[in-house]
């Protein structure tokens, strides 16, 4: 498997691996029922489509807000 850093790849291979990772097959636009919760997965990530922030860093920050007031194991 190939990386997924930014250092690693280009904008196209990222954009790339954002639409394959968060395909389900109905297409985002005018979905409100991503299993992320997020809302739209590709405002989500764009810092990573465009090089700014890791999909690790992104995804943390997604997973603290979600825990927020909640016991999560």
């Amino acid at each position: 498997m190939k990386s997924l850093l930014i250092k690693d790849t280009t904008r196209e291979e990222r954009e790339e691996i954002i639409r394959s990772s968060l395909d389900c097959g109905g297409g985002c636009e005018n979905c409100s029922g991503c299993w992320l919760g997020g809302g739209n997965p590709w405002g989500m990530y764009q810092d990573y489509i465009e090089g700014k922030r890791e999909i690790r860093e992104i995804n943390m920050e997604y997973n603290e807000r979600y825990r927020q007031g909640r016991l999560v194991k």
